[in-house]
């Protein structure tokens, strides 16, 4: 199974609700943590997929240029 950003987004969004719902601080916390972990895995992952799509873009452009 692969991850996608939306997965990542989905998670951190969870975990926001449930530290607004949380009435003990340390639970509190552990939640923010956690939203801010998947939020970060989020970033990663679409910084991956752009610097990947810029690539094929790139691999593609080269190859229409040797075409030409």
């Amino acid at each position: 199974m692969s991850a996608t950003s939306d997965f990542y987004l989905a998670r951190a969004e969870d975990c926001a609700r449930s530290a607004d719902g949380a009435m003990l601080e340390n639970v509190r916390d552990r939640f923010r943590r956690s939203e801010a972990a998947w939020r970060s895995m989020a970033d990663r992952l679409l910084l991956t997929e752009e610097m990947r799509s810029q690539k094929r873009d790139a691999v593609a452009t080269a190859a229409l240029d040797g075409l030409l």
